[in-house]
């Protein structure tokens, strides 16, 4: 009998009874006053006043006043460039103890984004969170007794003057809690390999020894990692060697298009729960089994506002316009895009993520991600988000009895004027023209601004087949295999003539 699966499984059902009900707009109205008490001594806290903001009759309006809109490159260059010159007190009491190298799905140059200790402390109470909503879930007593593998970036982290920089899945894995060790692999002499290809054969060594229930990681590369040890071992899916396998938690890009791949390796269903960690910190996870979306984390160090999604709003760089509105938890509604913006205990203020959400649950506070402000599709009129990109996808997928695990597309102009080019990563015999059109019938009945284009200055759809391999390629080219890097869903026409030259080369 697992007993100690049953003690733990007991504590997590009791655990969750005693938390009890949670208010999120209370929880958010608290959290945004700490954050502002805490950093009002701060050069950012006394230029934007915090103790005025704090003795105001309404903190959340004062505080949507008086602070102006960042992304990545403005706060930077106007504030935590001084970080790097030894500055202190800068947007965050004392120094970060960390540094998030992140270059997203957006460019080659590294991002460097503070995480402070309080951060470390939210991220790992934000991953007890998430386990204790495992009760809500049905799994039995002996999987809380299984190891969980983790395939994020390195645990070596880079050792700087006074702080260490690596990616927020590194440096997470770096700080995991004492109790947590023993469940955790592929432990921490593989995790330390920052090779991605030496870590993987490594895993695929180990693979028989482990007793594996739960995945953590990027979809493409967990899938290309059981593959691997599928391969290695001659097996006809993984539950013949992790035959406990019961949960998988994905994070940071949306599981849709890779959920027949993904499912094509295991031997059975598993459970999929989607998490939402980025660089700035862990902003939702899924803690119910009768949804999908995921639930803000709103009593942990992140303050949200929400822009209403309106090309209008933001930029050519991608950054949004100073009077664009914000709303607080209290303002939204069900349905509609947002731009997320977060404020968090490592000195991140208004600040653009670079996500669009929608919430399905708002009393919840319960999101879906519904992809990048600097993905939106919008030449000529199109106004398409990347989730109805990956909804097109898997009717594709669906219609046609195939897998896609990977795609990108751009709204190129040809001579006789603009369509939407895709590639689409797969192994199968695909017609082009058959799955151009399927993808743009599938768009034209879900977005009636897609429709509009099609009408006028958008001719058409136009599908090119490559091996997912050429992503994979792509990206260890331009950044770097495995980790949190992620494929560029939708790339302006300079980039995508680079994706296209990349191609060609490779064919």
């Amino acid at each position: 009998m697992p007993i100690i699966g049953s003690v733990i499984k007991g504590l997590i059902d009791v655990t969750d009874t005693i938390a009890g009900d949670e208010n999120p707009i209370e929880e958010q109205q608290k959290v945004l006053s700490s954050l502002l008490e805490q950093a009002s001594k701060t050069q950012f806290g006394e230029k934007y006043d915090f103790q005025g903001i704090l003795a105001s009759d309404n903190i959340g309006k004062s505080f949507s006043e008086q602070v102006p809109y960042f992304d990545y490159e403005s706060i930077n260059d106007a504030w935590w460039y001084k970080l790097h010159e030894g500055e202190e007190n800068v947007t965050w009491p004392g120094n970060p103890d960390y540094f998030a190298l992140s270059s997203g799905t957006t460019g080659k140059t590294s991002k460097r984004i503070p995480v402070t200790e309080e951060m470390i402390k939210a991220i790992r109470w934000a991953g007890i969170k998430q386990v204790l909503a495992l009760s809500n879930f049905d799994f039995p007593s002996d999987f809380f007794e299984k190891g969980i593998l983790m395939l994020g970036s390195s645990t070596d982290l880079i050792e700087k003057e006074d702080h260490l920089e690596g990616e927020i899945s590194g440096i997470s894995a770096s700080n995991i809690p004492s109790w947590f060790r023993g469940y955790y692999k592929p432990g921490e002499e593989i995790a330390e390999i920052d090779d991605w290809d030496e870590r993987v054969e490594k895993i695929v060594e180990e693979a028989p020894n482990w007793d594996i229930g739960g995945l953590s990681g990027i979809p493409s590369w967990i899938e290309l990692m059981l593959k691997e040890v599928i391969k290695s071992h001659n097996l006809n899916h993984i539950h013949e060697i992790w035959p406990n396998l019961e949960v998988y938690t994905s994070g940071g890009v949306a599981f849709g298009p890779y959920e027949k791949s993904f499912n094509a390796l295991m031997g059975r269903p598993i459970t999929v729960i989607d998490t939402y960690l980025a660089s700035e910190g862990f902003i939702a996870f899924q803690n119910r089994p009768e949804t999908d979306a995921m639930k803000l984390v709103t009593d942990n160090g992140i303050y949200f506002e929400f822009v209403p999604f309106d090309p209008d709003y933001i930029l050519e760089d991608g950054s949004l316009d100073q009077d664009a509105p914000s709303l607080t938890l209290a303002e939204v509604e069900k349905g509609q895009n947002y731009v997320l913006i977060i404020s968090t205990v490592s000195g991140t203020w208004r600040y653009l993520i670079g996500d669009t959400i929608e919430f399905t649950d708002v009393e919840r506070a319960e999101i879906k991600i519904t992809g990048r402000t600097k993905f939106f599709l919008n030449t000529v009129g199109s106004q398409l988000s990347v989730n109805k990109l990956d909804d097109a996808l898997q009717e594709l997928e669906n219609k046609l009895d195939i897998e896609v695990p990977e795609y990108t597309l751009c709204a190129k102009k040809y001579e006789d004027g603009f369509y939407h080019t895709w590639y689409l990563g797969s192994h199968a015999d695909v017609d082009p023209k058959e799955a151009a059109k399927t993808l743009d019938t599938s768009l034209k009945g879900a977005n009636k601004n897609y429709k509009v284009a099609r009408s006028k200055a958008l001719k058409g759809v136009k599908v090119f087949i490559v091996k997912p391999d050429v992503f994979y390629d792509w990206n260890d080219q331009n950044k770097k295999k495995g980790g949190q890097v992620k494929m560029e869903r939708v790339m302006g026409e300079e980039k995508f003539q680079e994706w296209e030259d990349f191609v060609d080369k490779q064919s």
